[in-house]
């Protein structure tokens, strides 16, 4: 299924234009993806489209509580992609609303476990469905660069 966001990424999120879901699910399907992982990814899209339509308290965005992991959360999202989290939320590219829908996203992939770099595209799909990510294009050196972010 992430092989299929990441498609999604590269050819529709990054240019804004959508087709609509059947004709995106025949395109994926000719590019032979597999139905079942299709129909996940297009209800993780669905389910970002949701967060991000979905209001809050202002001043959740402004919070500086410390973020505990769930049990769960711990297995599925490592100590490195959970500082990778840490270092983007300090650095103020993801408020703490921008986290939780990075995390929810994450916990919505049907893998056990991710990577760092399903977190980094996790982090830059969340971001340009807002359309931040072209305020930090640092974020895609983050994801495809070779140097690791250091906190000072």
């Amino acid at each position: 299924m992430f092989d299929i966001l990441v498609y999604l990424f590269e050819n529709y999120f990054e240019v804004n234009v959508y087709p609509d879901e059947g004709t995106l699910t025949r395109e994926l399907s000719a590019a032979g993806f597999d139905r079942d992982e299709i129909n996940q990814a297009m209800a993780w899209v669905n389910g970002l489209e949701k967060l991000t339509q979905e209001s809050y308290l202002p001043n959740l965005a402004d919070s500086r509580a410390q973020r505990c992991y769930s049990d769960a959360e711990e297995i599925k999202i490592g100590t490195e992609s959970r500082g990778f989290l840490l270092f983007l939320e300090t650095s103020g590219i993801l408020n703490p609303v921008q986290r939780e829908w990075v995390i929810d996203r994450i916990m919505a992939l049907n893998e056990h476990e991710v990577s760092l770099e399903q977190v980094k595209w996790t982090v830059l799909i969340v971001l340009w469905s807002q359309g931040q990510a072209s305020d930090f294009m640092f974020i895609e050196d983050l994801l495809f660069g070779d140097t690791q972010p250091t906190m000072h």
